[in-house]
């Protein structure tokens, strides 16, 4: 019995290696960790007193991955001209580990630091959680140059309106932060008001405290997958989104020190 039992062992042994995680497992391989507590500090210091900021804006970069390795590729050509990338959210199609790895091994290579929003595909599943491991919080905020930078959580249908989204708490904080001086406000966020996600019951009061910022510049958002550029509430404030990644394109601003202009750019 004893002799069958060690050739069972022997036997099944090596069949170790082909066991597979359940992709929702939440077991991360990637070395990457915290992205956007790494790359912040880096932003901050090469925007440091600087009179011109330019930065790229992309998202929707889900299932595209050849798409986005070209992307990096091309943008690595430009990393003297360009200060840091916002990645407006969706790494993912159904918030698979797998898929933010994928996403993670070819952001990765970029030469220019990035910052990533949660889009509401990657909240999918356990999703959340592995971009708070990843990424870091939902909402968070930094400084470039004299400008400050809000970057939401606004996803409010996966979430099924449980959690406050957005959240007024953390924008409440940001505005009463008086720790380092800022002339100039942009806010980011994956969906924007009037979609399918964002929580409309809120979008106008939303709108009513961003102003409240100093000297609110534009918005920026992903999710729908095609540019856009509107004046939602009839306020002066643009909202800019940015195609996904499949139409090879991205958004390049640049920041200077009375305006700012804009560009599609194709690669």
């Amino acid at each position: 019995m004893l002799k069958q039992i060690l050739l069972s062992l022997f036997i099944l042994l090596p069949a170790c290696d082909i066991i597979d995680y359940h992709p929702y497992d939440g077991r991360i391989s990637v070395s990457e960790r915290n992205i956007n507590k790494k790359n912040i500090p880096i932003i901050e210091t090469v925007t440091k007193d600087k009179d011109t900021i330019r930065f790229v804006l992309i998202g929707d970069t889900q299932k595209s991955y050849d798409e986005t390795a070209d992307f990096v590729k091309h943008i690595n050509t430009q990393k003297d001209s360009i200060d840091f990338i916002i990645h407006g959210g969706d790494y993912t199609e159904f918030g698979l580990t797998n898929e933010f790895e994928w996403a993670i091994k070819i952001l990765q290579d970029l030469e220019i630091p990035y910052v990533g929003l949660i889009g509401n595909h990657d909240l999918l599943g356990n999703g959340e959680d592995v971009y708070l491991e990843l990424f870091g919080e939902e909402n968070f905020a930094f400084i470039a140059g004299n400008t400050k930078f809000i970057c939401l959580n606004t996803n409010a249908l996966e979430s099924d309106y449980s959690n406050p989204v957005p959240n007024f708490t953390f924008l409440k904080q940001e505005l009463q932060d008086t720790t380092r001086h800022y002339a100039r406000t942009i806010v980011a966020m994956h969906a924007r008001p009037g979609s399918e996600q964002f929580d409309n019951n809120v979008k106008d009061i939303f709108q009513e405290y961003i102003l409240k910022f100093p000297s609110l510049q534009f918005c920026l958002n992903a999710h729908n997958h095609q540019l856009q550029k509107d004046d939602l509430f009839g306020d002066g404030i643009i909202y800019y989104g940015c195609s996904n990644i499949a139409k090879r394109n991205y958004l390049l601003f640049t920041l200077t020190p009375n305006n700012y202009t804009y560009e599609v750019i194709d690669f």
